[in-house]
């Protein structure tokens, strides 16, 4: 789940895999109802828009109907760009909607997510997203039946690698995911979503100590150095330091370690909780005052005001933890972090170019 540059100018907007399923999930249930094929379908998304999907495949008999889409994500890089989504239905007596995990998506496996352990990992939006478009068929045809759904995605076990849900403990595929339907290019409300769902599913799993990092290299070296924790305890904050800080204070952690590369800790020092490029940059004067008021020297410190990347600072100063200019940089990170996060046991370690890590 690596982090992508945000191109400039308009860009299209796609839509959930949730909301594919519901198309797909609703446009089965017609065909099956009319004995008819359904090239198209109309939804409604969350916040009440209406929205139209191509039906790529439609697939009836007198008991199950199947239908799929291609799942459009916009410009946004989402992993599940392209997939092919589907649902079958069929009918059952009681009046209630089932769901059933099909081809490629996942099965909830660990406690502290919204769905129980052994449930296919369908989201509840998008459970009540084909639940109401299963009851606007059947009170449209004054059916009195329940309806079970299977919800599948071609190669979603392959797809699924590319996330990180297996170390919230959903396996064997994909999760169905949406809160509006919409997908928003380059939009940070999935990345964070993953941030709150890993704590969450650390803490229901009795884990009061977790490691943060910015990505999938500095968690490589971190879990070499804290191999006493489960996967789950290593949590990617990607360049949302602050959401996943306002995450760690509302809930009942003990011990937070978070590891940062000199990029990121540039920005952090200065009290930039955003460290996406495109919201933040670091600041050489105020790495270079910082410097100053470590008692390095004017021909010392000047070169910083040169440096085109904040990780070349190791070409300054010996990148160790007795050296004074990242001694008090890990400070100014401690010091923006430590208030947002009251009442855990913060430690901050810097991550160079090298791997090589400074623990403060």
């Amino acid at each position: 789940m690596s982090l992508q540059p945000v191109p400039e100018g308009a860009m299209k907007q796609g839509y959930t895999t949730g909301a594919c399923a519901t198309a797909c999930t609703k446009a089965a249930l017609l065909a099956l109802i009319t004995q008819e094929p359904v090239n198209e379908i109309e939804i409604t998304l969350p916040l009440g828009e209406k929205v139209t999907f191509r039906i790529s495949s439609c697939s009836f008999s007198g008991e199950k109907a199947t239908c799929t889409t291609i799942k459009d994500a916009g410009d946004d890089p989402d992993a599940t760009h392209g997939a092919t989504i589907g649902a079958t239905v069929w009918f059952h007596d009681t009046p209630e909607v089932r769901f059933f995990r099909g081809e490629g998506v996942g099965i909830v496996t660990l406690p502290g997510l919204a769905i129980g352990v052994g449930e296919p990992a369908i989201n509840p939006v998008p459970r009540k997203m084909m639940t109401d478009a299963v009851q606007f068929l059947t009170h449209r045809y004054s059916l009195n039946k329940g309806v079970n759904i299977e919800v599948f995605v071609i190669g979603g076990t392959e797809i699924a690698k590319k996330t990180l849900n297996s170390r919230i403990g959903i396996l064997e595929g994909i999760s169905i995911l949406g809160t509006t339907g919409i997908v928003r290019p380059f939009s940070s409300s999935a990345y964070i979503a993953s941030i709150t769902q890993g704590i969450d599913v650390a803490l229901a799993n009795n884990c009061r100590e977790i490691v943060i990092n910015s990505g999938g290299r500095s968690e490589n070296i971190l879990r070499k150095r804290f191999p006493h924790l489960p996967e789950f305890a290593f949590i990617q904050y990607g360049n949302w330091i602050g959401e996943t800080l306002a995450k760690i204070r509302s809930v009942p952690l003990q011990k937070v370690t978070m590891g940062i590369m000199l990029g990121k800790a540039a920005k952090l020092a200065q009290g930039e909780l955003d460290t996406h490029s495109g919201k933040s940059s670091w600041d050489k004067q105020f790495i270079y005052t910082l410097a100053r008021d470590c008692g390095y020297s004017e021909e010392q410190c000047q070169p910083i005001l040169e440096l085109n990347m904040a990780r070349r600072l190791t070409e300054l100063f010996s990148f160790n933890e007795e050296e004074p200019f990242f001694r008090e940089l890990a400070a100014r990170c401690y010091a923006v972090c430590a208030p947002l996060a009251p009442d855990v046991q913060l430690q901050i370690l810097l991550i160079d170019a090298n791997d090589t890590i400074l623990t403060f």
